[in-house]
């Protein structure tokens, strides 16, 4: 699964709150598609400048990332290397064209699970949103904060306190 980082749980929730509020959503354009709407929070380029690049090579999202080759300098791979470089992996993008992570799936409730289309604009936001908070989850878990408690006592705040 994808990096757990800041960076990329904040791409996950931008793209979601873009899809949910406003954005264009077509699953059958290669820009305007769940891949393409994640790709353009991450590159910032347009959902035409995405499909035209897609375009010059065959294939839908998922064909396009088993062709990836990072220097075959076609436009298309330089936009997928930079959502890896992001964090994200060619297998997270294979599965978000499809919403089909079983992870993710899993932490999605039952009813909604089984009614998930990949081509819904509204299944796409829960799938993303679900991805964010699993992530989130998970950096959360692993921070360790020191322990507030300390066998040593503290200083008397007189001894802190410059001379004079």
């Amino acid at each position: 699964m994808a990096q757990r980082t800041l960076a990329v749980i904040q791409a996950l929730r931008d793209t979601a709150h873009r899809l949910a509020t406003q954005a264009p959503y077509q699953w059958g354009h290669m820009g305007s598609c769940n891949c393409g709407h994640l790709a353009q929070t991450v590159t910032k380029l347009t959902k035409a400048e995405i499909h035209a690049r897609a375009m010059q090579r065959y294939g839908d999202w998922e064909r396009q990332l088993i062709d990836y080759c990072p220097t075959s300098g076609l436009p298309i791979d330089v936009t997928i290397d930079e959502m890896l470089a992001l964090g994200f992996t060619r297998q997270d993008l294979t599965h978000l064209e499809r919403l089909s992570d079983p992870t993710i799936r899993r932490a999605i409730p039952f009813e909604q699970r089984n009614a998930l289309r990949h081509n819904q604009r509204d299944d796409v936001v829960l799938y993303l949103r679900t991805w964010a908070d699993l992530l989130e989850a998970d950096l959360l878990d692993s921070i360790s904060l020191p322990s507030l408690t300390s066998s040593a006592a503290p200083a008397p705040i007189a001894a802190l306190l410059p001379a004079g």
